[in-house]
This record gives structure tokens, C-alpha cells and sequence, in this order.
């Protein structure tokens, strides 16, 4: 057997806690390769698996036979004379072995001697001739007055096993007595066990009726099983010694079977069972019987007598008796038709199940596994293999991975920092049964090597797919449990849940960076990129499905992209640095990273949030060329609503965009202003267009000249027909004439409204906002906690520093802008007095520390500087 030796790393002082239900629910995550006996339960098998073994092992020393075990050690030691330190220890077919050729190979530690020292009081084995007798050097007449001496002897592998297979005292005396009383002289493969305990074995031997009968029928039911649900040798459905069975079998279901000599239900069971068991393949005489050797009840049974190996105070452990355990179950090997290929598949198969089933803590156990691995792979590329043994190595191989890759597809679940170690044999073990089901079993491997083709490094790959697979399960766990998803409808709870998964996805990176990654490294260079990349794809999609559904710009969104943004950075610079080695600098992999785009996505956001902010100012606009009467609101508001509507939009727009929570570029700025100065134009040209100055002028009067009778007016009519009547009109002149009355203008009215309209706006565009006092709010919270917290001997140097930068940021706003920023004279009283007031601010800050400094700049110009002066610094 190979030996496997064990990662330093997994050297641990104490095995990893784990909750009972996370065992029992791994253990019954492992499919049993070898399905289910229908009828027959684990302890059926027990006593079977027991009663085969004792049969095959009846002649060796300890079983019953001539050659008992008499031998009795005279120190009670357990250790035999004569032998050298380290070597196995015989006596008359006792072995204490202190060391183990098979746990040397496996990798298995010898347990403390006093874990392993099995003895037995000498003479008290049922098995031994002197068992009953009393003390030779003992009269009959003192037995009761003096102690009886009884020294410690080592334990035979009879009393071994009986022990390990939870066999009681009073069943194995009566398999005892039956065997040596009527099958000493068979060989195993020959005698139908079942059968011939039913024929030997009498109720009277027997604690109760009931216990006879349960007895009975689970002998009948393995003869079922063996003969007729799982026979060795394909079995026709018309036989008829097959139907005749099953029928005296569910006859025998209520009440017992008569097995007297002269019984007929006896002679009947006989013929079915000896005619079924006798069958060969091709019908020709054959040696050995056939009713325990049937595929999976034989696999069954010899699983059974495997288990028996590991210690039953601790499960995890393996007896140092193992060696001559394994070489006494080989003597069942022709009764249950196994031999050693199926024996190793077989014990890999144990050593696994063990380790799942007592919660995986024993690292040892796996170890084990992964070097019996290692024979079965040389036993797969055996050219005399049989189907049976192809279809379970199939079966074990495939139920292996399963159960190992469920776990590796989801390692962030089912490992942590302490348990990490264990992913290290879990990985060669799954990526030794992968390449024997490829190679040997489904050859896919061995067709592709026959066209030609090269070979990949599946272990990388399959690693790599290991690395995804887990950080999607981890994302979409944290996802799950962030409750990101189609049932949350308000914003702000998407937004602070997409936020939070940002964070938890960068320490779900970290994590795999610092626990997982690199133990992964030594089969998969870039482990950590991979997973970085996935993460990336993972957040990436989810922050493509928010975008979609976010119709309008808002602080949120700009938030979510900026954390997306620096996860983006993280992520990036996980794999640059985990693929410094790689031969291409990690250019492949990072290929995969699809740019979040987080700057130009905010950029083409804002040019989006500018685009509808001026379409919602040119639907006011048309509202207003649409709807306006230019008729005031009251006398204090004697101007356009139209324009108040205006003005109210546009400073709404300003203020909701200088409130987004990005840095704005000068651009995008310069667009908004542009785009409102456009509007404003627009309505402006609007006010104004209130007609030429003829439309003022009043309608000239008709001619009073000519009289009705005239050749001139009947020479008019005739030159304009479709003209209107003159005789009305000159009538009403000479009416108005006559009765002169004040006349009112309605249009006229509308021109002043148009003119305060103006006002209004030219009112508004110079509006307590271009001044300088907004600022020096907040500039007055700033010096406010700059003397709460800085000392009083660093205040005044610290606050002169503020100063001279904000009277250089006045004077910047005075300088520079170019052509878009021109000041007139009319202007000097606005800029003389916001200059003033930032002075006033640093007078009054402090408590004084520079009041000296500001009163001599007051006190040169009168209180009032006509600009500014440099002496305030």
C-alpha cells in the first residue's frame, strides 16, 4: 500500500468543534455506493457478517479449534518474551502488535498502550479448554476461602472481534457449538451457513419462542436476498425452485418452521436452497456453493466485518490489531466472492465513510483514504478486471467526488480558517478519484490521448472551477442575507443594502485572499484573481440591473458607484498582484474584469440629469407662451407668474446640482448655465414681444369731407367691394365726436406688466445667493470648531492662514472669469460691502486675536475701504 505522508499544516493539537447536525446531515449527504438491501437492516448484516467470519476463521487459533489459546503472560503485562522492541508480538496466535505494517503504510498513528492493551482474565474465554475448570493448585475444599488468582492476558482476535462486532456471549456459543459440533471438517465455500444453523440449532438453545422466530426469519431473509433478490449467477424468473423458496419464506412469516429431522418444510427449504446455491454460470459441476456472494449483498457483509477495525470507545481511531483482523477477514474472501481489488476498493471505501460519519475531525482517516487511492488506481488499470469490480469502482469513485465536490463547490460554507487545512487532502483525494473515472472507467482521457489531442491540466481546472463555483454561492448567500432583491421596493433601502453588499463583498475577498488562496496556489497559480474576478462579475451584474432600473440621477446612485468604484480598485489590485508570476503578467484573467466604467457612467448620469432639467425649464417655457394672461398676482407681486415659475425652476435646478455628491466638472457647469441662459433668453424675447409701436396708435377716423352723395364715395364702393361699411364707421366717428369719453387701454396695461416682468427678472438674476454671505456661514461653523479643538497657541496662526486664503478666493472671484464675469461701476457698493462683511467674520472670530489687524484697515479709509487692501494680512 502507498504511504501518504501528512501537510505539516494539518498538525493540529485538537480536532475542530462541529454541531451534531452538521455531521449528521454530511454523513447523510454520502450516498452509499452500494444502494440499499430491502428487508435486511444494519444488524441482520452485523450477525451475518459475524457468523461468516467465525466460520471461515474456525480452525485458526482462538476460534474454537484444537489450538486454543492456553497461553497466560506471567507478569499480566500483555507483552510475550523473547521479542525485540518494535516487533509484533505472537503468542500461540495472539498478536499485541506495537507496531502495524498496515497503519505504517496508511499513515495511521499506534494508539497509547493504554487505549490499546486489550486483555482478558486467563481462563475465563468460553473458547478455552480450561475455561470452567478451577485453579489446578487449588483443593476443592479451599475454593471458596481462598481468592481465586486470575492474571491479565492479552484478548484473542475471537474475542476481538466479538467484542468490535457487538456479538452476544450466548450467540456465540451456540455458533461455537454448531460448528465444532457439525462443520469442522468442511471448508467454508461449501457450507450454506444459513441453512445449516437452521437445520442445527433448536428453540430450546433459545431465551423465548419470539427470539427463535426473529432468529428464523432474518436467516430466511439473507438466504432471500442471496439466492434470489442478488444472486451471484443471473437467476431466471421462472425457476421454479426460486418461486417455491419465496413462498415458504412468506409462509414462514408468522409463525416458526418446523426443523425437526423428519420435517417437510425442512426437506422443502433443503432442495430450494441446496438447488439454487449449486448453480455454475454454464451449468457444469462447480466446488463452491453460491448464496452469500452476490453483488451488493457480499459487499455489504464484508463492509461490515471492515468497520469492525476502528475502536469502539472512539470511532476515529484504528485498533493496532488491524493487521491480524484484515488477515483473518481475508479467509471470507471465497465465501463472499471477494478478492483483494474489491477488498481495496472496498476498505477505501470504509476509511471514508468512517471519516464523514464521526464528523470529520480525524484528518488520519482521510489520509488513509487518500493512500488507498493510490491502490485502487493501480487495481483500475489491471487488463483481467471484472464488471462487477467496474461497476463498483464507478460507484464508489462517483459517490466520493460527489460528496467532496458538493463541499469544495461551496468551501466558503463548509470550511474556515481552523478547518482549512482539511481542503488539502479533500482536493488530491477528489482529483485522484476524477482521473480514475476518466481514465479507467469512462476513458475519456485514453480516447482523447488516441486522436491526439493534448491533455489539459484538469487539476488546475477543476480548481478553478472550485473557486468560482464558491465565491458565487458565498455572493449569493451574503446577497440572500442583505435581502437584496425584487421584493424591496424603496430606494434608500436598495441603496443602503447595495452599499452594504459592497463591503461585505471586499471582505468576502480579503477572506479568500487571506484563509483560502494561498493553501489553492499550489494548484492553481492565480487562485486569488479567480476569485477576485468573480466577485467583480458578480457585483458587476447586480450593479448593471440597479442602473437599468434607476431612472434619474440622485445622491444614492452616486454613492453606490463610487463604493462600486472603489471595490472595483480592490479587486483589481487582488489579481495584478496575485499574477505577477504568470507568464502573460495576469493580461488573460484581468480580460475578464467588464469595467464597471464608474466615471463615465456619473459623467453620462449628469449630462442625462442636465438633459432633463432644461427639458422640464422648456415645458415651463411653453407653458407660459401658452397660458400667460400677464395679469399680476397682487399689487406687492405685480409682475408675470409665469416668471415666478421660471425663476423658481431655475434655482431649483442650480441648487439640486451643486447638491450631488460628485466632483462636477467645469464643463458640465458651463452646460447647465448655458442651457438656462438659453431659457431665460427665450422667455425674455417672449416678455418683450409685445407688438410694434402701430399697435398702440389709435384707428384713424373716416373722412368727413365728402358727403353721402358724393361721386368720390360712390367711386370708393365701387373700387372696394369687400371693404367694410363706411357708413357705420363714419356714423359711430361722428357719434364719438359728438360724445367724447375717456378711453382705456388693455394692452397698454399688459406692457407694464411685461416691463415689471423684466425687472422682475433682472431682479432675480442678480439674487442673498451671488453674494458672499452664504459662504461665510459656512465659513463661520469652520472657525467655530477650529477654536473648539486647535490650541490656544496655534489658534492665531491658524486662523490668519484661513484668512489669507479666503481674502484670496475674493479676489480670484474679482480677477479671473475672463469675459464671462465682467463687474461695472454700479457694481462697487455690492463688492465694497460682501467685503466688508468676510473682514467682519475675522474681526469677531477668535476672541480677539487679530482685532487689531482689522481696525487698522478699518481705520485708513474712514471704516469703509473702497477695496482691497492688503494690510489685513
Amino acid at each position: 500500500m502507498g504511504h501518504h505522508t501528512r501537510s505539516e499544516s494539518l498538525v493540529v493539537t485538537s480536532h475542530p468543534s462541529r454541531s451534531e447536525r452538521d455531521a449528521v446531515s454530511d454523513a447523510a449527504d454520502l450516498a452509499s455506493p452500494f444502494g440499499k438491501l430491502d428487508g435486511v437492516d444494519h444488524d441482520d448484516l452485523r450477525e451475518t457478517a459475524y457468523e461468516i467470519f467465525f466460520t471461515a476463521c474456525r480452525s485458526s487459533p482462538g476460534f474454537g479449534g484444537r489450538n486454543a489459546l492456553t497461553y497466560c503472560p506471567s507478569d499480566g503485562s500483555g507483552e510475550g518474551g523473547g521479542s525485540g522492541p518494535g516487533s509484533p508480538v505472537k503468542a500461540n496466535g495472539v498478536g499485541m502488535a506495537l507496531t502495524s505494517r498496515i497503519k505504517r503504510a496508511l499513515g495511521l498513528k499506534m494508539l497509547k498502550r493504554s487505549q490499546s492493551r486489550r486483555t482478558s482474565s486467563c481462563g475465563s474465554n468460553p473458547s478455552s479448554p480450561n475455561a470452567h475448570n478451577s485453579n489446578p493448585g487449588s483443593s476443592p475444599g479451599m475454593a471458596f476461602t481462598v481468592p481465586q488468582v486470575r492474571s491479565r492476558r492479552p484478548m484473542t482476535s475471537a474475542e476481538i472481534m466479538r467484542q468490535q462486532m457487538k456479538v452476544t456471549e450466548q450467540s456465540d456459543n451456540r455458533l461455537r457449538k454448531t460448528l465444532m459440533r457439525t462443520l469442522m471438517g468442511r471448508r467454508a465455500e461449501t457450507i450454506i451457513l444459513p441453512l445449516e444453523l437452521l437445520r442445527h440449532l433448536k428453540p430450546s438453545e433459545f431465551n423465548s419462542s419470539h427470539e427463535y422466530h426473529l432468529w428464523q426469519k432474518r436467516l430466511l431473509k439473507i438466504l432471500e436476498t442471496g439466492l434470489i433478490l442478488h444472486p451471484s449467477i443471473p437467476l431466471d424468473k421462472s425457476n421454479t425452485f426460486a418461486m417455491r423458496l419465496r413462498e415458504f419464506i412468506r409462509a414462514c412469516e408468522t409463525k416458526p418452521i418446523d426443523t425437526g429431522k423428519n420435517s417437510e418444510s425442512m426437506r422443502t427449504l433443503c432442495n430450494c436452497v441446496v438447488s439454487l446455491s449449486w448453480r455454475s454460470p454454464d451449468g457444469s459441476p462447480t466446488d463452491v456453493c453460491h448464496w452469500a456472494d452476490g453483488f451488493p449483498l457480499n459487499v455489504h457483509i464484508y463492509n461490515v466485518l471492515l468497520h469492525s477495525i476502528f475502536d469502539l470507545k472512539d470511532e476515529t481511531l484504528v485498533l493496532d490489531e488491524i493487521d491480524e483482523l484484515i488477515e483473518l477477514m481475508k479467509k471470507t474472501w471465497s465465501t463472499l466472492g471477494i478478492n483483494r481489488s474489491m477488498h481495496n476498493l472496498c476498505f477505501t471505501w470504509v476509511l471514508f465513510e468512517q471519516y464523514v460519519s464521526t464528523g470529520q475531525v480525524e484528518v488520519d482517516l482521510l489520509c488513509a483514504t487518500l493512500a488507498m487511492m493510490a491502490e485502487v488506481a493501480n487495481d483500475a488499470k489491471r487488463a483481467d478486471r471484472e464488471p462487477i469490480y467496474v461497476k463498483m469502482l464507478a460507484s464508489v469513485l462517483t459517490s466520493i467526488k460527489r460528496w467532496i465536490e458538493k463541499r469544495l463547490l461551496d468551501y466558503h460554507g463548509s470550511f474556515n480558517k481552523v478547518t482549512v487545512g482539511l481542503m488539502e487532502n479533500l482536493l488530491p483525494l477528489v482529483f485522484s478519484a476524477t482521473k480514475i473515472l476518466e481514465e479507467d472507467v469512462t476513458g475519456i482521457s485514453a480516447a482523447g490521448v488516441e486522436r491526439g489531442e493534448e491533455r489539459a491540466d484538469s487539476t488546475g481546472n477543476r480548481v478553478d472551477h472550485y473557486i468560482r463555483s464558491s465565491l458565487r454561492n458565498a455572493f449569493a448567500k451574503t446577497l440572500e442575507n442583505g435581502q437584496v432583491n425584487g421584493m424591496i421596493v424603496e430606494v434608500k433601502e436598495v441603496s443602503e443594502a447595495l452599499l452594504k453588499l459592497a463591503d461585505e463583498t471586499e471582505e468576502l475577498a480579503m477572506k479568500e485572499k487571506e484563509i483560502f488562496s494561498p493553501m489553492l496556489k499550489k494548484w492553481h497559480p492565480i487562485s486569488a484573481g479567480a476569485a477576485a474576478v468573480t466577485l467583480h462579475t458578480c457585483y458587476g451584474t447586480l450593479l448593471k440591473q440597479y442602473l437599468a432600473g434607476s431612472s434619474s440621477l440622485s445622491n444614492e446612485t452616486i454613492s453606490i458607484l463610487q463604493r462600486a468604484g472603489k471595490l472595483e480598485k480592490v479587486l483589481v489590485q487582488m489579481v495584478v498582484e496575485d499574477s505577477v508570476e504568470c507568464e502573460d503578467g495576469g493580461k488573460t484573467i484581468v480580460r475578464e474584469m467588464v469595467p464597471y466604467e464608474v466615471d463615465s457612467i456619473i459623467l453620462n448620469l449628469l449630462k442625462q440629469w442636465i438633459q432633463q432639467m432644461l427639458k422640464k425649464g422648456r415645458e415651463c417655457l411653453q407653458r407660459a407662451k401658452e397660458t400667460e394672461t400677464w395679469n399680476p398676482k397682487s399689487k406687492t407681486e405685480p409682475y408675470a407668474q409665469s416668471a415666478v415659475e421660471l425663476m423658481k425652476y431655475a434655482k431649483d435646478a442650480v441648487e439640486d446640482f451643486f447638491e450631488i455628491q460628485t466632483g462636477i466638472s467645469e464643463d458640465l457647469v458651463q452646460d447647465l448655465a448655458d442651457g438656462l441662459e438659453h431659457l431665460i433668453r427665450d422667455y425674455t424675447t417672449f416678455v418683450a414681444s409685445c407688438g410694434s409701436k402701430q399697435s398702440y396708435i389709435p384707428t384713424l377716423p373716416p373722412l368727413t369731407r365728402c358727403s353721402r352723395d358724393s361721386k368720390f364715395i360712390m367711386l370708393w364702393k365701387k373700387a372696394t367691394p369687400c371693404s367694410v361699411g363706411v357708413d357705420g364707421s363714419h356714423q359711430t366717428g361722428s357719434n364719438e365726436g359728438h360724445h367724447p369719453r375717456p378711453s382705456t387701454s388693455r394692452g397698454t396695461q399688459r406692457v407694464y406688466i411685461r416691463l415689471n416682468t423684466l425687472h422682475y427678472l433682472l431682479s432675480q438674476l442678480h439674487s442673498d445667493n451671488a453674494r458672499v454671505r452664504p459662504a461665510l456661514r459656512i465659513l463661520k461653523q469652520n472657525l467655530t470648531l477650529l477654536g473648539a479643538i486647535v490650541t490656544d497657541r496655534a489658534q492665531p496662526l491658524a486662523i490668519k492662514e484661513v484668512m489669507k486664503a479666503s481674502f484670496e478666493a475674493y479676489l480670484m472671484v474679482l480677477l479671473a472669469g475672463g469675459s464671462s464675469r465682467i463687474f461695472s461701476r454700479s457694481d462697487h457698493e455690492m463688492i465694497e460691502d460682501d467685503f466688508d462683511s468676510l473682514k467682519r467674520v475675522f474681526c469677531t472670530c477668535g476672541e480677539g486675536l487679530i482685532a487689531e489687524d482689522c481696525r487698522g484697515a478699518r481705520g485708513r479709509d474712514g471704516g469703509r475701504s473702497g477695496g482691497f487692501d492688503g494690510s489685513v494680512y
